[in-house]
């Protein structure tokens, strides 16, 4: 078992460049399928989850070609099996894209019901309720989502609750049903686009993404493309909330901007510089940081996936500070490990309450989830003493050689698996 063992108390200062987006690339390869032609996607991050999906379109007949570590050529011509079987879903629930992608190209898809990080219910009933609107007969059984149909047809949809997945799930399928679909009340974070982007093109007709209203022109055929997935946001932020709690000087390169505004809002609170470029953003942090209060909301609010960061950021700021999480009941897991290292927090229900200290005391943490686990490796990047994490598999799930990231800006971080070498590594740095 792999953990992270990190000496804190530096300043994490430079520059690092941030990768393509794992949500986003997760979807696209899915989609990457639905033509008999060869896909070329560049700018994909070389983590797990990536990994996990790739695995699964080979699994199931589709040409893998690995060009190198960040690009890929797919190719959906010889696909035998519509199956996806459950070893590929427990491991990233990403892998229910292929339902979408399978039931919109050959109206027939079996997948297994997903799994993915342990941070809350998330239900696909948004999903089942869009491919059957679009006529697929959909059925559980034995574990497994079965979706199928004689023909899709467009249809005015309205999801009940605002479902990044729901959203590129049916907007895959409706891609190449008969006729207009119009999706209303849907996602629009920035992957969202991201996918339909690469959708049209391949020939695909969809407008809309990114309001609040997707049109979709069903076409009967897709064609090769090339496409280069967009930054991460929530690695990028990451990073800026490690500059923040360190009290250092990052600047994360490659990022849109623009993705980044809430996440930007939060810091420029708390009272860090920031300062945007094209494609990059400085955080400053100069110590001092007050409280703020936070709330997750689909974008354009602030991002679910970035409260575990902002979390160990404002245990650090002085005051009291709140956290309302909206989106998911169990992402406050954290935060229990965060007490261990002397945060002072109170929940009940979906808020947390925080009083920042002016420290945390090392010691030894677990990773409950992704993001969970880099805002612990935060927290020891911040502390005075040597923080060890577990359950690093997590973290490897949807950030790139982040340990090599860290240390490009000075955080003193290594990967180990015994403790022999955890004792090697306090001995180098004592």
């Amino acid at each position: 078992m792999e953990q992270y063992v990190i000496k804190g108390g530096h300043p994490l200062v430079g520059e690092v460049e941030i990768g393509g987006a794992k949500n986003a690339a997760l979807a696209i390869l899915a989609a990457a399928i639905m033509t008999d032609e060869t896909v070329r996607i560049d700018n994909l991050p070389d983590v797990n989850d990536v990994n996990v999906m790739l695995d699964a379109i080979a699994g199931i007949g589709g040409m893998v070609h690995r060009i190198d570590r960040h690009t890929v050529q797919i190719n959906g011509k010889k696909i035998h099996d519509i199956s996806i079987e459950y070893d590929y879903i427990k491991k990233i629930r990403a892998s229910y894209y292929l339902l979408g992608a399978l039931l919109g190209k050959y109206r027939h898809a079996e997948v297994a019901l997903p799994g993915g990080c342990n941070i809350g219910s998330r239900p696909i009933d948004q999903h089942l309720k869009g491919f059957r609107a679009l006529g697929a007969d959909v059925d559980i059984e034995h574990g497994k989502i079965i979706a199928e149909a004689d023909r899709l047809r467009g249809k005015h949809i309205y999801f009940d609750v605002v479902t990044v997945g729901a959203t590129i799930n049916v907007m895959m399928a409706a891609t190449m049903a008969e006729g207009l679909t119009i999706m209303e009340n849907v996602a629009k974070e920035p992957h969202v686009v991201d996918v339909a982007n690469f959708l049209n093109s391949m020939g695909a007709n969809i407008r809309g993404a990114g309001t609040d209203v997707i049109k979709i022109r069903g076409v009967q055929r897709l064609h090769s493309t090339e496409y280069s997935v967009i930054p991460d946001q929530i690695e990028a932020g990451t990073f800026m909330f490690a500059a923040a709690a360190t009290r250092g000087d990052v600047t994360v390169l490659n990022v849109i901007p623009k993705h980044l505004e809430a996440t930007v809002a939060k810091l420029v609170e708390i009272g860090c510089e920031v300062e945007e470029f094209d494609d990059a953003v400085r955080v400053v942090s100069k110590g001092g940081l007050k409280s703020t209060h936070v709330k997750t909301l689909p974008y354009p609010g602030f991002p679910t996936d970035m409260q575990p960061q902002i979390g160990v950021t404002l245990a650090l700021c002085s005051g009291t500070s709140t956290i309302t999480e909206s989106i998911f009941e169990n992402r406050f897991k954290y935060l229990d490990e965060l007490a261990r290292m002397g945060a002072n927090i109170k929940i009940e229900g979906n808020s947390a309450t925080i009083e920042g200290v002016r420290r945390f005391s090392a010691t030894r943490v677990s990773a409950p989830d992704l993001r969970a686990g880099a805002a612990l490796c935060i927290a020891g990047l911040a502390t005075d003493g040597i923080t060890i994490v577990d359950d690093i598999l997590y973290i490897q799930r949807g950030y790139e050689r982040f340990e090599e990231k860290l240390r490009g800006i000075g955080g003193i971080i290594e990967k180990v698996s015994t403790e022999r070498e955890i004792q090697k590594f306090k001995l180098k740095v004592s």
